[in-house]
């Protein structure tokens, strides 16, 4: 029963995002900035939503009052990564336009790649190495002074339900070459969507938004230290049987 659910959902995805990526890639001749923005968050909503009514997954959010407030507010989220859920549900959390730091490999994927690639994202070659982060916080502080969001997996990758995994520090270097404040999301999404897995089960995911951390006078290693200790113990305290 599982797998077929779970075969619904990805087919509901399916013929969901290629027309929609249509219409987005059609949009985007006149459409610029949060519109288009808003317009691949509808998607993603409709991804949560069939979650929801396919596969019986839940979310329970808590912390929402630590986000800054104000429409040009600034910040930098720094979420725990299990799996491919949270990036789905993050911008159908949030007030403002959210800005992801990924790969430029994405950019590839058919009709949901070609769609990010109108959107106004932080798109990097990793192999630039140096340069990669100095276009990070180029474009991160043009979008944030804008209003927008910069959001950032410190662990790199999907880590396994109960694993930690090693924090970098480039979110932390981006928000004190800014001076924005870090927020800390700790997610629970390998409970009921595991790490590279197809078949997903039914359960709730919850959500905990940590409380603003300011960047300013900060060394980037030890404001990641802090972001990393409030997220695993968070992870602990909303998970305590993975860690057990």
């Amino acid at each position: 029963m599982y797998f077929l659910r779970s075969v619904l959902h990805a087919l509901w995805m399916l013929v969901t995002v290629v027309p929609w990526a249509i219409v987005m890639l059609v949009a985007s001749l006149w459409r610029k900035g949060p519109a288009m923005y808003w317009m691949a968050a509808r998607w993603l909503g409709w991804a949560v939503d069939g979650a929801r009514a396919l596969l019986g997954i839940r979310v329970e959010v808590q912390g929402m009052e630590n986000l800054p407030t104000g429409e040009t507010s600034a910040a930098v989220l720094l979420v725990k990564h299990q799996s491919t859920f949270e990036t789905f549900l993050m911008p159908t959390l949030m007030p403002h336009p959210l800005a992801y730091v990924f790969k430029r490999e994405l950019l590839r994927v058919p009709f949901f790649g070609w769609a990010m690639s109108r959107m106004d994202m932080i798109h990097i070659d990793r192999r630039d190495g140096t340069r990669a982060f100095a276009k990070v916080v180029a474009q991160g502080r043009r979008l944030l002074a804008q209003g927008v969001w910069v959001i950032m997996f410190p662990e790199g990758t999907r880590i396994p339900r109960g694993q930690q995994g090693t924090y970098k520090t480039g979110g932390t270097r981006l928000a004190i070459a800014t001076g924005a404040p870090v927020v800390p999301v700790a997610v629970t999404s390998a409970k009921v969507w595991p790490r590279k897995a197809f078949v997903k089960v039914p359960g709730t995911v919850h959500v905990s938004i940590g409380p603003a951390i300011p960047s300013v006078g900060r060394q980037a290693e030890e404001l990641m230290q802090e972001v990393q200790a409030w997220i695993e113990a968070e992870m602990r305290r909303l998970d305590p049987e993975a860690y057990r």
